[in-house]
């Protein structure tokens, strides 16, 4: 992103609006080569007007938001969607269980059109139409997961006194499934996101402020990560100007010009990095000039890979105090993940014992030699376990590794190639859809895995490890987990360790029924799978 700006704008010269995508606007250049907006900008600086005067302080007309536009019409089709979806879903659960015909009358009907409102506003009361939350993280699915769990029990306390027309049945069926189809459709808007964005649309157009290595530091993340941002340039404090430029950052002004900038080019937000942006008055007087606008102001806090549940603002003597808490792994957590482990898999080796017969019968008409494949693995707290996995590759896969990597000595711990002469035909259709991984659900029920968390290593990729890498051993390791929704073979070793540490430091019950729910569809699309 930074590097496309600074592709169509040459870092010599000060970029237009028109450049950066802003409608035309007669902005010119000062003496020091920075972005000058029209001259009624220069009264929204950042070291202007104090609140007394705003009312006298000119305004430059604003561009139009496409960004938060865009937003709210996007939440408006949501809620509608949820809205038909509780309906649906109320009508498919009567239509079940109207067996007697007590679902024929007008009562019935208020039920209905009862359910179609209460739905979304079970959604919207666990913040699932915020809209800074819209296309960026789980929030949005974790809104209807909770969504889901408070309507049940909305519905079941008065229901349980008085169920004359069967309403906890009613709940505990329609409730799931308008949860189900909720989650769907977001996961489908988010599909549909991604390929706007990846065109240049539905993103948030933004400036980053701050000290030239802070805002190089958050314009990598951003790069790296799905986040919706599109950064324009940055502004930078006057002296590390040449320092900012020499990275590769188009550099629109100096922190003074911030606001007056942002404003000029019809930026969405305004994200604040450390050094001088977050001292003394300066936020302040950055939120007081983009009073009366649609522009966000973010502010940055330095740390990675936190997730928001564990961090809180806190005011202490009149300065708002980021408290993080430290992470979980024992306790009442430990014993709810085991429970739902425990609650998933034993319905589901049930359901699928057939599968798993014909897959056992299919492995071993391909070549004869056993069914499963057995290797130690490293798990919880450093302790080794036994992982079973349906044979996938040639009985003599093992010599056939050591001369690969004699041939190969660059080899990292984690190898896989694409077209691997060591799977074995019927093995290529197992891994295309994750199927040799399902004896694993067993080392689920005895608890020396888990269906969600790190990916479980090998003592000798243990023995390798960094001292912060042995932080994947505080948890069970599991069936699935980030490193498996996010690309799975395709990862590099450093990509699938910096999953496995953000799913350590980050672990809730939410995050692990999203990861299974996106776990289904990354297998369907068979996206890394070899």
């Amino acid at each position: 992103m930074l590097g496309e700006v600074g592709e169509i704008v040459s870092t010599d010269v000060a970029p237009t609006a028109e450049a950066l995508g802003a409608p035309p606007q007669s902005a010119t250049t000062d003496d020091r080569g920075y972005f000058k907006p029209p001259a009624a900008a220069d009264a929204v600086a950042v070291v202007g007007p104090r609140p007394q005067d705003r009312s006298a302080t000119p305004r430059v007309p604003r561009p139009p938001r496409r960004f938060h536009e865009w937003r709210r019409r996007y939440g408006l089709v949501v809620l509608l969607l949820d809205a038909c979806l509780g309906l649906l879903a109320v009508v498919a659960a009567m239509e079940f269980f109207n067996s007697a015909g007590q679902f024929n009358d007008e009562k019935s009907l208020v039920l209905a059109l009862g359910a179609a409102l209460a739905w979304p506003l079970a959604v919207a009361v666990c913040h699932g139409y915020d809209q800074r939350n819209i296309g960026v993280g789980d929030d949005e699915f974790r809104a209807v997961i909770h969504a889901a769990v408070l309507a049940i029990a909305a519905a079941a306390v008065p229901s349980a006194v008085v169920d004359k027309y069967g309403v906890v049945a009613l709940s505990v069926t329609a409730i799931p499934l308008a949860g189900a189809a909720s989650l769907l459709v977001r996961l489908a808007g988010r599909r549909y996101l991604r390929r706007q964005q990846r065109l240049g649309r539905t993103v948030r157009r933004v400036v980053l402020v701050g000290s030239a290595s802070t805002v190089t530091e958050l314009g990598e993340v951003l790069d790296r990560e799905q986040h919706g941002m599109h950064v324009l340039g940055v502004c930078v404090p006057d002296r590390e100007r040449e320092l900012a430029e020499r990275a590769g950052l188009q550099v629109l002004g100096s922190l003074d010009d911030a606001a007056a900038v942002v404003r000029a080019i019809g930026a969405d937000s305004v994200a604040v990095t450390g050094g001088e942006a977050t001292r003394h008055l300066y936020l302040k007087r950055l939120a007081w000039a983009l009073e009366g606008t649609e522009v966000e102001l973010l502010v940055h806090p330095g740390l990675v890979e936190v997730a928001g549940p564990r961090m809180h603002i806190r005011p202490h003597v009149g300065l708002p105090l980021l408290h993080v808490e430290q992470p979980h792994f024992t306790g009442w957590r430990r014993f709810v993940k085991r429970g739902t482990d425990i609650a998933l898999t034993l319905p589901f080796l049930v359901v699928f014992s057939p599968l798993l017969l014909a897959i056992a019968v299919a492995i071993k008409l391909d070549g004869g030699g056993p069914v499963f494949f057995r290797q130690v693995r490293v798990g919880l707290e450093g302790s080794t376990f036994t992982m079973w996995k349906f044979r996938s590759m040639h009985v003599d896969a093992e010599e056939r590794l050591a001369e690969l990597r004699r041939e190969n000595p660059s080899m990292g711990f984690l190898f896989k190639m694409e077209d691997d002469p060591r799977v074995s035909r019927v093995g290529k259709f197992l891994r295309k859809f994750s199927l040799d991984e399902l004896p694993q659900l067993f080392n689920v029920l005895g608890g020396s895995m888990s269906l969600v968390g790190p990916r479980p290593p090998l003592p000798s990729e243990v023995d390798g490890y960094e001292n912060y890498t042995h932080r994947r051993l505080l948890v069970t390791p599991g069936l699935t987990g980030l490193w498996q929704v996010s690309g799975r073979s395709l990862l590099s070793w450093d990509e699938s360790v910096r999953l496995d540490l953000r799913y350590v430091e980050n672990w809730t019950l939410t995050l692990d029924l999203l990861i299974i729910w996106k776990t289904v569809f990354a297998v369907l699309a068979r996206r890394g799978a070899y």
